[in-house]
């Protein structure tokens, strides 16, 4: 039986893009491996953190890879501390966005996780999985007469305070 090398994998908005999911499935090429996502997220937002990573153990478990999931604390390197264990994990994946548009890239996050838990981590820049469907552009604002819009510019300048 072969070694099977236990993954941390640390995303929140790329934990299901197609990018992080490649990414893991060529990592499963080298050696079978089981995958823990953790997805730090705070509380308003657990319901949609809690759906991407269902969607992401679905599409990591249909190519083959061992994997689940916990949601963890909405600092990513809270998140990790409480979840980091050098007994069950072998390796970290840090999953973000695009350098430009990541905050956990301007904090310095992958290096960051590289330290506290001083094992092979692997950054993963990735973009989330978006809906197929366009969205509708949305209607003008309803755009008031001009004598209207006069009128109500005049009485605030007219009205003094008392």
């Amino acid at each position: 039986m072969a070694f099977r090398t236990h993954l941390l994998v640390v995303a929140n908005q790329t934990v299901d893009s197609p990018d992080l999911i490649d990414a893991l499935a060529g990592r499963a090429e080298r050696g079978p491996i089981s995958a823990t996502l953790l997805v730090p997220a705070a509380w308003s937002e657990r319901e949609a953190a809690t759906s991407r990573m269902e969607q992401a153990i679905a599409a990591l478990r249909e190519r083959g890879v061992e994997a689940d999931g916990m949601i963890g604390d909405g600092d990513p390197i809270v998140a990790v501390q409480e979840a980091w264990n050098p007994g069950r994990f072998d390796e970290v994946v840090v999953s973000t966005l695009p350098a430009g548009s990541s905050r956990w890239m301007t904090t310095g996050l992958p290096s960051r996780v590289a330290k506290l838990t001083d094992c092979t981590t692997t950054h993963v820049e990735a973009r989330p999985e978006r809906d197929a469907a366009p969205r509708e552009p949305s209607p003008p604002p309803a755009r008031r007469p001009l004598l209207e819009s006069a009128l109500s510019l005049m009485r605030t300048e007219t009205r003094r305070p008392e």
